[in-house]
């Protein structure tokens, strides 16, 4: 039989509530999902966990593929432009100019201006325009067959910094060329035409990189809401999903006397004591209860005065104290004759919860590594105590449902064979008045008692049967199939095949179900025959309960509530499983129950 035991580890569960509790920070904390805006230099400044603003790599990385592509489609207009009859005016410088342009587009698209770093990429701009602007100062100016190459690091500057650097740097651009230009060609009409049209055309150039670029961020930063959005969602339905999982997987000895005995039994495999005494901390009038006690009498409830003054010190330092010779530093133990003890907090959640003390008749009894082996022995014991009492108090939460069906339990079972003995006890009495022979129906009533009586106790015993670690479900569904075919006439088969245990909570989940559904068949069905199958490989599982009773029709007013199939398809989805009902008048029902974590189902 596999057992959990509670005190030689910390399980899954008291990590993951220990460190949502505050024991510990998780070291994984999620973005905001909300900027503080942003500015015309494309830095998107995100609160950070502190709320320190940081900047963000530049969203203009995008771009990379757009610009090489602008890049080479300028320079093939730039070699149009400058081919023979073609240009209006050529300067000798044009064709070693052209090569450099060669070059610099093919160094850009091995090596792109980074967007990461502000001082490079403003600086990488710049030379490229300064570059651009004494091509066409020695080219013809605006009539330059070069004058396009200006538009590459105006579309660059809107890309990584926004319209507005554009403009400045399209303004630049422009303001260096027209200078020369009207020195040498004059302010005529013809020659201010070319300085006009140029200096539109950058402007429009920058302000569309720019509005480009403001698009593509907001986009940008719109799916990066949304992934944060869905990296969120997805976080907590794995935590949810972690948390049913660990929920199925919970063992049996969460009560909190298991849990107790469980440490009793580790207790005396690993340490040598002749007294003891494990305490917990009562929240409720700030008294210590004595759980367990060997070898020292000791009331049941303790002050905080009360307490044995090692106790008390192991309180105040919140650590074990090893105290070797009682008698010698003249302090009372849990016993007259203690010669050493061992005093320990037991701490949960950043609190004090109980209290362990270890003690032999022998002075210097506990060596340091017996001090090493409690001190690892304590945390999980402090754990496994408080979880069984947190676990007790939500369970005491489900304690009015859990009444309410044992009273529907007494009432359709019990309730009624003790009002048909009353009436029956009336009948007796009038026939008795009436001067009638009443010794038949006395027999009657004193079978009917019996009968009651038998009722009773079955009932009872319905209700004690339950899924435990000593008994699995297997022996569970076949003693109560017995009972119930005993009690009923009905045959019941019953098939199992189950070599490996499923966790604890899922199978007094799956018990529950079968429990319900065989009552339903021996009080509803009207069936002559029943069959109960459960296959299960320790991790997946069928149940199916089927009779050849009378059916029902699915959605019949009364019937699903009254026959408690929705709270069979809660116990159900509680572990993760499907149920399915199939059904029809006159034609028996078969209810199966399938636990799958699988892809694919198991054989039916």
């Amino acid at each position: 039989m596999k057992s959990h035991d509670f005190t030689t580890g910390m399980t899954k569960v008291d990590a993951e509530r220990l460190r949502w509790s505050g024991g510990w920070r998780s070291s994984r904390r999620l973005p905001q999902l909300t900027t503080t805006g942003s500015d015309d230099s494309g830095r998107q400044r995100f609160p950070l966990l502190d709320d320190e603003p940081v900047e963000t790599p530049d969203q203009a990385n995008v771009f990379q593929r757009m610009i090489a592509i602008i890049r080479w489609g300028v320079l093939g207009l730039m070699l149009i432009a400058a081919t023979p009859g073609f240009a209006e005016s050529m300067s000798n410088a044009t064709t070693p100019l052209l090569l450099g342009f060669v070059v610099l587009t093919v160094i850009r698209h091995v090596r792109p201006i980074r967007f990461d770093y502000g001082a490079q990429r403003d600086l990488s701009i710049l030379l490229e325009l300064t570059m651009s602007v004494s091509a066409i100062a020695l080219t013809g100016l605006w009539q330059s067959p070069l004058a396009v190459s200006l538009t590459v690091p105006i579309i660059v500057a809107g890309f990584a910094r926004g319209y507005v650097h554009a403009i400045r740097v399209a303004l630049l651009a422009t303001a260096v060329p027209t200078a020369f230009h009207l020195v040498e060609f004059g302010f005529g009409v013809d020659s201010l035409q070319p300085v006009l049209e140029w200096s539109l055309i950058l402007v429009v150039v920058g302000l569309i990189a720019g509005q480009t670029r403001r698009i593509t961020g907001e986009a940008g930063r719109q799916r990066s809401l949304a992934m944060n959005r869905m990296e969120r969602l997805t976080d907590a339905n794995s935590l949810l999903h972690s948390l049913h999982r660990v929920a199925q997987t919970l063992p049996a000895s969460l009560d909190l006397n298991d849990v107790l005995d469980t440490t009793m039994g580790r207790l005396r495999s690993l340490f040598d004591y002749n007294s003891m005494a494990l305490l917990v901390f009562d929240e409720t009038d700030a008294s210590w209860q004595v759980m367990r006690s060997e070898g020292a009498s000791m009331p049941l409830r303790l002050g905080p005065t009360e307490l044995p003054n090692p106790l008390k010190t192991a309180i105040a330092q919140n650590r074990l104290i090893d105290i070797g010779d009682l008698r010698a530093a003249n302090t009372l133990g849990l016993t007259e004759d203690s010669g050493s003890g061992l005093y320990a907090t037991l701490t949960a959640r950043g609190q004090i919860i109980g209290l362990l003390a270890l003690e032999s008749r022998h002075p210097n009894h506990y060596d340091e590594r017996t001090v090493q082996m409690l001190n690892g022995f304590v945390d999980p014991v402090a754990l496994a105590v408080d979880n069984a009492r947190w676990f007790g108090r939500l369970r005491s939460m489900g304690a009015d449902e859990e009444r309410g069906r044992i009273a529907r339990d007494l009432h359709d079972r019990i309730g009624q064979s003790m009002a048909f003995l009353a009436f029956e006890v009336d009948r007796i009495i009038k026939q008795n008045n009436d001067g009638k022979d009443i010794g038949e129906p006395l027999d009657q009533l004193q079978h009917n008692v019996r009968e009651v009586i038998r009722e009773i106790r079955d009932t009872l015993s319905d209700l004690r049967t339950d899924v435990s670690d000593k008994k699995g479900l297997e022996d569970t569904i076949s003693e109560f199939a017995a009972r119930v075919a005993e009690r009923s006439g009905l045959v019941i088969d019953v098939e199992i095949d189950a070599p490996d245990r499923l966790p604890i909570m899922q199978e007094r989940e799956l018990w529950r179900i079968a429990q319900e559904a065989i009552v339903n068949v021996e009080r509803h069905a009207d069936a002559t025959h029943a069959k109960v199958r459960w296959i299960s490989d320790g991790e997946n599982g069928v149940l199916e309960i089927s009779d050849d009773g009378r059916g029902f029709t699915i959605g019949e007013s009364g019937r699903v509530d009254s026959y408690g199939l929705v709270g069979m398809r809660e116990r159900a989805s509680s572990i993760g499983a499907s149920m399915e009902v199939a059904t029809s008048a006159g034609g028996g029902t078969l209810i199966r129950c399938l636990l799958s974590h699988e892809p694919t189902e198991m054989a039916a």
